[in-house]
């Protein structure tokens, strides 16, 4: 299967988008002082576990569209080397 030009960049831009999204998620959520994330004691709550999971889920989705994308435009190189 082919991808076109336009669907190459941008399965590549949502999985460079994807990271930047969700580091800084993670990033704000490991911060997080309103009591959501982390208990009175310190500790994880639900909340955090699930947030966590959600972000490392997405995270991998992310790169494996990235990648998907960054092999389309690869191919569309060589194909226009080979042509």
């Amino acid at each position: 299967m082919k991808l076109s030009r336009s669907v190459s960049w941008f399965l590549l831009a949502f999985g460079i988008w994807s990271w930047f999204v969700w580091t800084t998620f993670v990033r704000n959520l490991w911060k997080d002082a309103s009591g959501l994330a982390f208990d009175d004691a310190g500790d994880p709550t639900a909340y955090f576990w699930v947030h966590l999971l959600l972000a490392v889920t997405s995270l991998a989705l992310g790169t494996a569209i990235g990648i998907v994308g960054l092999r389309g435009l690869r191919a569309l190189r060589r194909g226009r080397r080979n042509a």
